[in-house]
């Protein structure tokens, strides 16, 4: 019967704290979970408008629906992130929280972006789904705001076998407030705090997680190799935009947990890739939030989202790559523009 709620999730979540560098940490079905409930925990609502991007996954503006808000969509940045100016424009009255979204393992500039929700009153829980580990000025991901939300999704860095995720925090009521949000609302004493969920992290799924957690670091110094490979292969073709490398020092401290590019021609050259058994990936189908009809997130104008997802593809990136496998890659790439 130790399977629900017991030593081997609490030695998790300890442990995830630990890394992350908060105090508490909170285990959950999945990352959608975290993210819908960090919400209702900090009180957004109806009425309220929670800024995000369109590049993400559907499910980081799904949360921002289920707890009864308003996704407000603003564009991206060269490096595929939240452009704060055009966040900061978008602050309204009813504003109530950001949700940056930390993509393939880069953060945002959270220096500046928690210097504007401070000044503004504003909740920010980080949507850290692809960058567990990463840090922007020694300072990682899940510990600027109010919560960190994680995803351990099988594809993830770190990957249970099915749905699993936790988020992170350093305000012990507000993690308080989770425990109970997850599980039916019960409290300590049996009683019951109000309407919840049903959204654990089981044992099972902890003990992997826990166990699978000492290998992280070894896994993102290997990321960041293939990285910085790929990085030194493929520079000066003007027919890409890269991702920034991993520099050795600076503010921002990437995992890579995808190495995303933009590339003229993406169609074709994902065709010629496949033809030279080179398996290539367009996340979320090539497509932006706001461009799936039936979510209704009309009105948003994002240039850069929508020109970056005709031209963005996922190269492989994976810890068992070999450095021949990524010469091969880009030797392919290359080929293909010389035609």
């Amino acid at each position: 019967g130790d399977v629900m709620l017991r030593g081997q999730l609490r030695d998790f979540e300890e442990h995830l704290a630990s890394f992350v560098g908060t105090k508490f940490s909170v285990g959950t079905s999945n990352c959608t979970d975290s993210l819908h409930l960090s919400l209702r925990a900090a009180g957004a609502g109806p009425g309220d408008e929670v800024i995000t991007v369109s590049h993400t996954f559907v499910a980081t503006a799904a949360a921002i629906h289920h707890a009864g808000a308003t996704p407000v969509l603003v564009d991206i940045g060269d490096d595929h992130n939240m452009d704060l100016d055009l966040a900061e424009r978008a602050i309204t009255r009813r504003t109530k929280a950001i949700i940056p979204v930390h993509l393939n393992g880069r953060l945002c500039d959270m220096e500046r972006l928690m210097s504007l929700a401070g000044a503004r009153g504003l909740t920010v829980i980080e949507d850290t789904a692809q960058a567990l580990g990463g840090a922007f000025k020694g300072k990682k991901g899940g510990d600027w705001g109010l919560a960190g939300c994680f995803s351990f999704y099988p594809a993830k860095l770190l990957g249970a076998y099915g749905d699993a995720g936790a988020l992170v925090t350093s305000d012990e009521e507000f993690a308080g407030k989770i425990r109970q949000l997850r599980d039916h609302g019960r409290m300590a004493d049996g009683d019951v705090s109000g309407w919840a969920f049903n959204c654990r992290l089981d044992n099972l799924h902890a003990a992997i997680l826990d166990l699978k957690l000492k290998q992280v670091p070894s896994w993102i110094a290997r990321r960041r190799g293939i990285a910085a490979l790929y990085h030194r292969l493929l520079s000066g073709m003007p027919q890409l935009l890269l991702p920034p490398p991993p520099a050795g020092e600076g503010a921002y401290f990437d995992v890579f947990q995808n190495y995303e590019i933009e590339a003229e021609g993406r169609d074709r050259l994902k065709e010629h890739l496949r033809e030279k058994g080179v398996e290539t990936f367009i996340q979320w189908g090539g497509r932006g939030v706001h461009q799936f009809k039936a979510l209704g997130l009309t009105g948003f104008r994002l240039p850069r989202t929508e020109r970056m997802f005709e031209r963005s593809l996922l190269l492989p990136m994976h810890v068992e790559l070999s450095e021949e496998q990524v010469r091969y890659v880009c030797r392919s790439i290359r080929d293909f523009y010389r035609l």
